[in-house]
């Protein structure tokens, strides 16, 4: 906050910041197509969406970016890139959730095929969707990837992680200290929004989810 009393975007606060950004839209988002691991594109919308949101997120003035290495979180990593100057660090422990069997399945299909999975999924129940990884072990890669280039940050420094709806949501949960069966209570990602962590005495704490603006300041928060 400046002298005036005013919020200057480019200085987030005390403490360290960490942005989960997930990337932007593909054609089996719009179809509503398991992706997981599977290294699928940008559509022109995404790009767009990647752009705007980079434009945005150029004036928390980031330190760092790290991505996921498939191409639809490497290329939204890559417009933000474009505007601060900062090389993007590919990181494959970002990837999406590997899901076996049910990558490339519609919704629809998923139900279908594999309806008792989903359900006990659902009900918070350690599922190996597919034959694949279960979210435990997706926050197990995902999240000391990120810890470890936060460590790296100066103080009051911002790290931007480009990564994929369920592996946000599976480090969200491990870095806020949530049971594994409470993580499905942090609500999805849009694509190309984001979720801010802040650095607190009692460690990382939720600032914003699914956000797609700049920060505004908290006013009659508890601390």
């Amino acid at each position: 906050m400046s002298a005036t009393g005013e919020v200057t975007a480019g200085r987030p606060g005390r403490g360290r910041r960490i942005i989960l950004w997930r990337h932007g839209q593909t054609a089996w988002n719009v179809e509503r197509r398991f992706q997981g691991s599977t290294d699928v594109e940008l559509t022109e919308t995404g790009v767009a969406q990647a752009r705007r949101a980079a434009g945005l997120l150029v004036h928390l003035r980031p330190d760092a970016i790290v991505a996921s290495d498939l191409a639809r979180a490497a290329n939204t990593a890559a417009e933000l890139s474009v505007l601060t100057g900062l090389e993007v660090t590919l990181e494959e422990g970002l990837r999406e959730t590997y899901a076996g069997v049910w990558q490339g399945l519609t919704h629809e299909e998923i139900i279908a095929r594999h309806g008792e999975e989903y359900a006990a999924w659902k009900r918070g129940e350690p599922v190996r969707r597919g034959g694949g990884e279960l979210e435990t072990e997706v926050a197990d890669r995902a999240a000391p990837v990120v810890l470890r280039h936060a460590e790296k940050l100066p103080e009051d420094g911002t790290l931007v992680v480009v990564s994929h709806g369920g592996t946000i949501r599976t480090t969200l949960g491990r870095l806020l200290g949530l049971e594994p069966h409470t993580w499905e209570s942090l609500g999805g990602l849009t694509n190309c929004c984001w979720s801010v962590l802040g650095e607190g005495a009692r460690g990382w704490r939720l600032l914003e989810h699914n956000a797609g603006t700049l920060p505004e300041p908290v006013i009659g928060d508890d601390v």
